[in-house]
C-alpha cells in the first residue's frame, strides 16, 4: 500500500487508503475491495500519457462532429457545448475502436490483475461489449448537457439485456485532477453487498441527485485509476464551479463476465438509451 490517509469507517471525512497497482493484487487490496466495493490506485499512467489521451479524444471528436455521428455500435453519442461555445462530445462510446493508441492502452497487463476482484475464469475487458471504452467529459457551462449524473448502479444494464445480473467492474482512468470540492464521483461503500431489492429500489435511478449521508467522494489526480463494483450505488456530483475549473474527463474500462455479447454497427440502443439527448 502506498499511503494510508485514514480508515474508511468515517465516510464524512472522504478519507480512505490509497494503493499502487502491480501485476498482482495484494491480500490487503482484495480485502479492502471486498468490504467496500471500490478501490483507488495512484499514478496508473503518466502525465504524458494523459496528454496523449486528450489528443486522441480531440481527434475522435472532430471526426464524429464532422460526420454527424449519432450512434456507435448502437450506443448514442452525447454532445454538448464547451466553455467557449464550441460543440464537443461529452460521452464517447467504444473509443478504443476509433484510436489505435486507446486500443493498445487496454492491453496493459496491470488491468488483467484486476480480474482477481471477480475471480472467475471468464473475466475479460469489454472491448467490443457493453459500451466499450467510454470517455465521459463533464463540464459545467451554460449549454452543457453533461455536468452531473444521478444515483445508479451499473448492474441495471443486465436487466435491460434480459439476463441475470453478472459480476462486473467499472475501471476509471482519470484524466484531470479532481477534488471533492469540484463535484466528481460519489460512492456508497458496501452497497455492492446489498440485496436485489435495494439494488433496484434504494434510490430513483439517475433522477435522484441529492447527497447521501453515507457517501464518500474521491480525490483523484490525472493518471489515477479507480475501480468500483458494478452493483455499487454511485453518482457524479455537479461541480459548484462554472467554466474551465469544472472540467472532469474520465475513461471507463468495463471488466465483465458471462456470455460474450459483442456489439456492431447493426446493434440498436437499449430502451433507456433512447432517452439520451441527441439521439433521434
Amino acid at each position: 500500500m502506498d499511503t494510508e490517509i485514514d480508515g474508511i469507517s468515517n465516510h464524512s471525512k472522504n478519507k480512505y487508503p490509497l494503493f499502487d497497482l502491480g501485476l498482482q493484487l495484494t491480500a490487503e487490496q482484495k480485502a479492502f475491495f471486498d468490504q467496500n466495493g471500490f478501490i483507488h490506485f495512484k499514478n496508473f499512467i503518466t502525465r504524458e500519457t494523459v496528454s496523449r489521451i486528450h489528443q486522441e479524444m480531440e481527434k475522435i471528436q472532430n471526426k464524429w462532429i464532422a460526420e454527424d455521428v449519432k450512434l456507435v455500435n448502437g450506443v448514442p453519442i452525447k454532445y454538448g457545448t464547451n466553455t467557449d461555445g464550441r460543440k464537443i462530445v461529452q460521452r464517447f462510446a467504444f473509443s478504443n475502436q476509433h484510436s489505435v493508441f486507446l486500443s493498445e492502452l487496454l492491453k496493459d497487463p496491470r488491468l488483467k490483475a484486476l480480474f482477481e476482484f471477480i475471480g472467475t475464469p471468464d473475466c475479460r475487458i469489454g472491448e467490443t461489449e457493453k459500451d466499450g471504452l467510454v470517455i465521459n467529459h463533464y463540464v459545467n457551462s451554460e449549454n452543457s448537457t453533461f455536468a452531473q449524473m444521478g444515483w445508479h448502479t451499473d448492474a441495471l444494464r443486465d436487466i435491460f439485456y434480459g439476463q441475470k445480473i453478472m459480476p462486473m467492474l467499472n475501471v476509471g482512468i482519470h484524466l484531470d485532477n479532481s477534488s471533492t470540492d469540484n463535484g466528481g464521483l460519489r460512492l456508497l461503500p458496501g452497497t455492492h453487498n446489498q440485496n436485489l431489492y435495494n439494488m433496484l429500489f434504494k434510490k430513483w435511478y439517475f433522477y435522484e441527485k441529492t447527497p447521501d449521508k453515507n457517501e464518500i467522494g474521491l480525490n483523484v489526480d490525472a493518471g489515477d485509476l479507480t475501480v468500483h463494483d458494478g452493483r455499487l450505488w454511485h453518482r457524479v456530483a455537479l461541480s459548484p464551479f462554472v467554466g474551465e475549473k469544472s472540467r472532469r474527463r474520465v475513461m471507463y474500462v468495463p471488466i465483465i463476465t458471462g456470455k460474450y455479447q459483442p456489439k456492431s454497427s447493426e446493434s440498436k440502443p437499449l430502451f433507456y438509451q433512447r432517452f439520451i439527448a441527441n439521439y433521434k
